[in-house]
């Protein structure tokens, strides 16, 4: 996720690099070909490259809009699981009898082990990744032997509940009360991974570039009475402008792509780390560290 601090001009430039080259090469291009054919060509009224600019102010409006959804969406869910983890945990807490202190602790260790499970798996890492602190060995080699990582951490936590109801710590309505909150864990993982699953049409993007040049072209044909050394930059810094609105709709379309611009997936479980900790009254919880780059994973 992107911190409110300056964004180095290098990161900003890389993303666009290649497309700015092509443009360089088209400009230079139609600079030559409308100085030697210059009788030849008809002239090239700036409206319809003004047309084509408009065009894609509303295309590319559109694609802002839809990927910005997604990924408040995705921000909205991992703020659902921040509540829900809380509360799950008060729970617990409230509905278990004295004497179950460990019990609460191993379920609660296993919720905070299925946050980084399930941040790591949908951005495509290792999804039981520096979970030994949190998870049994024994529980650790039986997740790892399933698929879907995150969903074996709530089953251990489902049967870890029944088991409690079995053994009559809990009463038939607190039950209920927890496995509500265990359906909404469920929930909001599946709703996570319609976003990652859901491709935006590659398409959409490659047309977009197209209608993207070809502004170019229109723009370089009408500019041609122009001198080059302010042609040739005019049209990169406008078609740059364009360029790095695809590419940031593009970035944000995608929130679990482990890139600046994706949810804050790490930092969000970290933060539920250190809630759950301090609801267990653990001593000695690390505050979170201040990130020295302009990005929080």
């Amino acid at each position: 996720m992107l911190l409110n601090k300056p964004v180095p001009l290098r990161y900003i430039f890389n993303k666009i690099r290649h497309e700015l080259f092509y443009v360089l090469v088209i400009g230079l291009s139609i600079f030559y070909l409308t100085q030697t054919f210059d009788s030849a060509l008809p002239e090239m009224p700036i409206a319809i490259p003004a047309f084509i600019g408009t065009a894609i102010s509303v295309i590319l409006s559109f694609k802002l809009n839809q990927s910005y959804d997604r990924w408040w969406e995705a921000r909205k869910i991992w703020g659902t699981i921040v509540n829900e983890s809380r509360s799950f945990v008060l729970q617990l807490q409230l509905f278990l009898p004295k004497g179950n202190e460990e019990a609460i602790r191993q379920i609660a260790y296993r919720q905070i082990a299925w946050c980084y499970s399930l941040g790591q798996s949908l951005r495509g890492l290792n999804a039981t990744a520096n979970l030994e602190n949190l998870v049994a060995g024994e529980e650790l080699d039986k997740i790892s032997l399933q698929e879907n990582k995150p969903l074996a951490l709530l089953q251990l936590n489902t049967a870890h509940i029944a088991k409690l109801k079995e053994e009559e710590q809990l009463d038939r309505f607190s039950q209920v009360q927890i496995n509500t909150t265990l359906v909404n864990f469920s929930t909001a993982m599946g709703m996570a991974e319609r976003i990652k699953s859901t491709v935006f049409p590659v398409t959409y993007r490659l047309f977009l570039h197209l209608i993207i040049y070809l502004f170019v072209i229109t723009l370089s044909i009408s500019l041609r009475g122009i001198e080059s050394y302010f042609e040739i930059p005019l049209l990169v810094l406008i078609s740059s402008a364009f360029f790095l609105l695809e590419r940031s709709a593009t970035h944000l379309q995608d929130p679990f792509s482990n890139k600046p611009t994706d949810t804050a997936v790490t930092a969000i479980a970290a933060t539920i780390e250190r809630n759950i900790r301090q609801l267990l009254n653990e001593p000695g919880i690390k505050k979170p560290s201040e990130p020295d780059q302009f990005y929080l994973l």
